[in-house]
């Protein structure tokens, strides 16, 4: 889980956006309470997924947590039960092999301290292996799965597909979205959310790998777009596609209530794209993060960064303020340095242009 999905307070509108909190503070305690609080490090937006999905088959159940400092000292209503354990045992795992891949590799902090970087991974490995194993769940898929990227990279060259690089994370985190209807208890559903967990995977990869683009052409670290020679464009297109079949399938899985389901993996996956990749260009209308033409016209987003020098920049800031794109252009530009800036904005993004039943459009 790369931790891509970042909801916005407004688009979710209150009742969903309590239902996100709910799980994300309670894979949080469901950490804390089996695994101590050094776990509680491994917490992520995406990794409540799974914690919502098992709930959104079955029935809600909550107990009321105490004061928390990250909620300003106030209690609330948190998740609890399998779908939490699930979630907590999930993201323990990929976050073991995750510290491993960097001690393999040196990078950061684990690589630097391997010696700790390799006790942490395996405490947390084993930690979500039992708790996995508890609820009938064979995690051991998932961390060979996982296992195999190294392979899967070294065989990767230029002309090949960049999707065969993405194959593990896609089978580890459909395999993840598939035991949420066993937990559940709807194995009907389990094909569709493998499928929608394929996809997802397929998409945090790709976004990862975008992000990193241009920190590790500067360093020469591995990169999968650069490795098989695959264009921005190309993986943006691949997103799109991965959206259209996330939304698909979640069409074929029966829900008690899908719609924090939806709106995470629909409309706010679809939000992480755009902020990645920008809009999809359209010649009929303008949007904020295509150039734009004429009075309205803005400095345009640049892959490599073209820095502006001090009269130049401030020109941009002070063009940049009164054309409204720090609050309403997600990314900009900076001014000066022209890096990729993400906007967090709280201005009102309400709005949805889904058909189905199960979107909170008021």
């Amino acid at each position: 889980m790369f931790g891509i999905i970042r909801p916005c307070r407004n688009r979710m509108g209150a009742e969903l956006r309590s239902a996100w909190l709910s799980h994300l503070c309670g894979m949080c305690l469901s950490l804390r309470d089996e695994h101590g609080h050094l776990s509680r490090l491994v917490t992520n937006y995406d990794g409540l997924m799974i914690s919502a999905a098992v709930e959104a088959q079955s029935v809600v159940s909550r107990r009321t947590a105490g004061p928390c400092a990250l909620r300003g000292m106030k209690s609330a209503d948190v998740a609890i039960g399998d779908g939490a354990r699930l979630a907590a045992s999930v993201s323990l795992v990929l976050a073991s092999l995750k510290i491993q891949d960097h001690v393999d590799d040196g990078d950061g902090l684990a690589g630097r301290v391997g010696w700790a970087g390799r006790a942490v991974a395996q405490r947390w490995a084993n930690k979500g292996l039992r708790t996995a194993s508890d609820l009938g769940f064979d995690a051991s898929v998932m961390v060979d799965a996982v296992r195999r990227q190294p392979l899967v990279e070294e065989a990767a060259g230029l002309g090949s597909s960049v999707l065969a690089v993405t194959e593990p994370t896609e089978s580890a985190t459909g395999f993840a979205f598939a035991q949420t209807a066993v937990i559940a208890g709807r194995p009907q559903n389990a094909e569709p959310l493998r499928e929608v967990g394929r996809l997802f995977g397929r998409v945090a990869h790709l976004i990862d790998a975008t992000e990193d683009l241009m920190e590790d052409c500067a360093s020469g670290a591995w990169n999968p777009l650069v490795a098989t020679g695959t264009p921005v464009s190309e993986a943006h297109r691949l997103c799109l596609d991965a959206l259209t079949g996330i939304k698909l399938a979640l069409d074929e899985v029966e829900f008690a209530d899908g719609r924090l389901v939806h709106k995470l993996m629909v409309h706010e996956l679809e939000e992480s794209v755009i902020r990645v990749f920008g809009k999809r260009r359209d010649p009929s209308k303008r949007t904020w993060s295509d150039p734009g033409s004429g009075l309205w016209a803005y400095p345009a987003l640049n892959w490599q960064p073209q820095p502006r020098g001090c009269f130049e920049g401030c020109g941009a800031f002070l063009y940049m303020c009164g054309t409204c794109q720090f609050c309403c252009r997600d990314p900009f530009p900076g001014p000066c340095s022209d890096k990729r800036r993400e906007n967090h904005c709280d201005c009102d993004c309400s709005g949805c242009d889904c058909d189905c039943c199960c979107c909170p459009c008021d």
